[in-house]
């Protein structure tokens, strides 16, 4: 279909609620979007700049437009995440998880069982979940076997089959895991009694098992059952112990669901807890991969949408960090303080350590795609025009003004490249003057790399603050360099980074991986340059010692030095074997020196 009958399409659209399809010219669904007003949000992809190339591709690329039209935003929402579900298309998020969860069965019978299973049946059973993990899962049942006697098998226990005798108790009855429902020796109602217990645990409510436990507990103990009291005992220490662990707030708060979300270039990470009764009783984190730059906005109204349908959640309330619309009947609210800041920020910390494990898992698995989300994490937060892929950072060396040196340590990728590490003797300097020094050992630098055509870096970090971004700024200058490489400086704490001609510093994020690495490398350049500082001095300090003795010149310092390789074992050498290397006058000398000492 050709522009014409595209601008056609774009002035055709309805002022109302609906999602748009995208498709290219092979008639392919490329993406899948929802509007509160189709005419404006379509329109506007053709009429704004974009800042995203990847949305300028994508513009470039749409044939044709089709829509559906809703009658509320909610459906758009639902009709969105179904479409990018079901079509998968090319510049839609990735919404990855097509696991199946498990649920817990009361299964609809005389006598329910109560089991955990993956697969859901309308055959009027009552499923509580789906749970995102079969630890919480096989938890909630070892706590409820615990507490109620329950059946484990499948027979059918109609009354007739149960009243003509055709089964016998089993192992189970004997060692008091079951009441012998299948021999009539419980009834259906006392059975049935337990079964509307279980169900509210499962609802994360159990006010009403501890209170209907302690009074027979009570009972048992005015009856003198002291035996039987002491079981019930243990069953309230169990279930109390079990609400402890999973109780995290007001018990109030209930049947809420939290969501909540953190991003980088690449991904972001959307976390929900399920809130019943004051207790999680669900959480999961969703990975959604970003294709379009798409905000924090954008993936969590996405990621609500099919969460709560993944999960069945009817809460009537979500708390989130900021106003999200996703429907009209579902109470928003964004926490500030007290108990439901606090759960909020638990579900914040939960999708922090998510992504964490993340990236771990990433950097064995995947190693070039840690890379690249590293470096694109670095251009954003260091505000660069490419990703820094090569970096060179600067230290000056120079302990009470002797011997002034400098040191380049070079990182590719984020990590340190030491084969690339280089160190300088400050030549031209008098004095310890870092200013000048910096200014020195950048000149030199990007002199030889220019000369050798070699690769220059990305990015130039100066370790100090205006003053050593302004001295390397004047070699940049000299060289021609200036705003072909990117240079910054740190201040010593570390959170100043320094841009020239920008007075205001920026701060990084303490526990940003921008920052780390910012870390590593002026680290890792201190370290090189105290290493070569220090070896010079102590040369200098050994070849003194030497040149102190009388009679004792340069070449006889070499020569003894060639023989003996270091002054301790000259000192320690025999007479005649010093003889053998420098004569027997200055021989004499040395071992005089030395012994004499």
């Amino acid at each position: 279909m050709g522009e014409p009958a595209l601008k056609i399409q774009l002035k055709t659209l309805p002022n109302a609620p609906g999602v748009y399809q995208y498709f290219d010219e092979e008639g392919t669904l490329i993406y899948v979007g929802k509007a509160k007003n189709l005419k404006k949000r379509v329109s506007s992809y053709f009429t704004k700049t974009h800042d995203s190339g990847k949305t300028r591709v994508l513009v470039k690329k749409i044939a044709s437009v089709k829509h559906i039209v809703v009658e509320t935003e909610t459906d758009a929402l639902l009709l969105e995440n179904n479409l990018i579900k079901k079509n998968k298309p090319r510049y839609n998020v990735l919404l990855k998880d097509d696991k199946s969860y498990p649920w817990i069965c009361l299964k609809k019978e005389r006598f329910p069982r109560v089991f955990s299973t993956r697969r859901v049946f309308k055959d009027g059973s009552e499923y509580f979940g789906p749970y995102t993990s079969m630890k919480t899962v096989s938890t909630l049942l070892d706590l409820i076997k615990g507490l109620y006697q329950l059946r484990t098998c499948n027979y059918d226990l109609s009354p007739e089959k149960v009243a003509s005798g055709k089964y016998k108790v089993c192992l189970e009855y004997h060692l008091g895991n079951c009441k012998g429902a299948c021999e009539g020796l419980q009834t259906a109602q006392a059975y049935e009694e337990n079964i509307i217990a279980i169900r509210e645990i499962l609802k994360g409510n159990f006010k009403d098992s501890l209170s209907q436990f302690k009074q027979q507990m009570k009972q048992f103990a005015e009856e003198m059952q002291f035996e039987e009291a002491q079981k019930i005992k243990e069953k309230i220490e169990v279930l109390e112990n079990y609400q402890a662990k999973s109780t995290i707030v007001n018990p109030k708060i209930s049947n809420v669901d939290v969501f909540s979300i953190v991003s980088d270039e690449s991904f972001g990470y959307v976390n929900f807890l399920q809130i019943s009764y004051g207790s999680i009783i669900r959480s999961h984190t969703l990975e959604i991969k970003k294709k379009l730059e798409e905000t924090d906005l954008q993936l969590l109204e996405l990621a609500i949408t099919e969460i709560r349908q993944r999960f069945n959640s009817n809460s009537k309330e979500i708390y989130v960090p900021f106003k999200v619309n996703v429907g009209e009947n579902l109470k928003i609210t964004v926490p500030q303080l007290g108990d439901k800041k606090h759960i909020l920020d638990l579900s914040i910390r939960n999708a922090k350590y998510f992504r964490m494990e993340r990236f771990k898992q990433v950097k064995i698995t995947d190693p070039d795609r840690h890379v690249k989300r590293i470096m694109a994490q670095m251009k954003a937060d260091l505000r660069l025009g490419e990703e820094p892929r090569h970096i060179e950072c600067f230290d000056n060396s120079n302990i009470q003004g002797t011997h002034p040196v400098a040191a380049c340590v070079v990182f590719k990728n984020g990590k340190p490249s030491k084969k690339d590490y280089r160190h300088f003797n400050i030549k031209t300097v008098e004095g310890p003057d870092d200013f000048a020094s910096m200014e020195e050992v950048v000149y030199r630098r990007y002199k030889r790399l220019v000369e050798e055509n070699q690769p220059l870096p990305q990015l130039i970090i100066i370790d100090g603050g205006k003053g050593q971004l302004s001295s390397a700024l004047k070699s940049l200058d000299a060289l021609e360099l200036r705003g072909k490489i990117a240079i910054i400086g740190i201040a010593k704490r570390l959170e100043e980074l320094f841009y020239p001609e920008d007075p205001i510093p920026l701060y990084l994020d303490k526990k940003s991986e921008t920052l780390k690495i910012i870390q590593h490398l002026r680290n890792e350049a201190h370290r090189f340059g105290i290493e070569h500082h220090r070896n010079r001095r102590s040369k200098t300090a050994l070849n003194t010692e030497l040149e102190s003795i009388p009679g004792v010149g340069d070449k006889t310092i070499v020569e003894l030095l060639k023989k003996f390789k270091s002054v301790k074992r000259i000192a320690n050498a025999k007479l005649d074997e010093l003889e053998a290397v420098v004569g027997v006058s200055r021989a004499e000398k040395i071992y005089n020196f030395y012994h004499t000492k």
